[in-house]
């Protein structure tokens, strides 16, 4: 009995993203990280089961770490389980994080979890952003462009 190697293993794209993130902010420099995480957390995020919209991201003693998360409980699960809200490390080189401290002393910036992606080789990955705060007018500017591209298309 042969057993078939699959090579698509990870060719299921699945991607947890931050929609409201572009919307309420304004993207400086992105970046890509690593994540801690455990084997039930790896299991729920594979389904789906994941929530980025009020996650935030702050340095403490140079690392990095995501706050406000929600990973579902995997349902599957035993006693292992682990907690959906819970803080969870995130994987940049030193000189990224040296860079992102730098820059958030600057007034008005902060770090926003864009998406969670699973790269190639099937680790899972979170993209993040330095950002600034979007005020109202620039909101209602967005919006007018979006209409006008969406009439453009709606047109043809």
């Amino acid at each position: 009995m042969s057993v078939k190697k699959d090579k698509d293993k990870f060719a299921k794209k699945i991607e947890i993203v931050n929609r409201q993130a572009r919307y309420l902010y304004e993207i400086i420099e992105k970046y890509t990280a690593g994540i801690v995480l455990t084997g039930t957390e790896i299991k729920s995020l594979r389904m789906g089961k994941a929530s980025i919209g009020e996650g935030y991201i702050f340095i403490d003693n140079g690392e990095v770490w995501l706050k406000n998360c929600h990973i579902s409980e995997y349902t599957e699960g035993t006693y292992n389980n682990h907690e959906p809200k819970r803080l969870r490390k995130l994987l940049l080189q030193k000189k990224e994080i040296l860079k992102l401290k730098q820059k958030l002393e600057q007034k008005g910036l902060t770090i926003i979890p864009l998406k969670i992606f699973f790269n190639e080789r099937g680790y899972a990955k979170l993209e993040i952003a330095l950002a600034r705060g979007k005020k109202l007018h620039d909101k209602r500017e967005d919006i007018k462009k979006k209409d006008t591209i969406r009439e453009l298309k709606n047109k043809e």
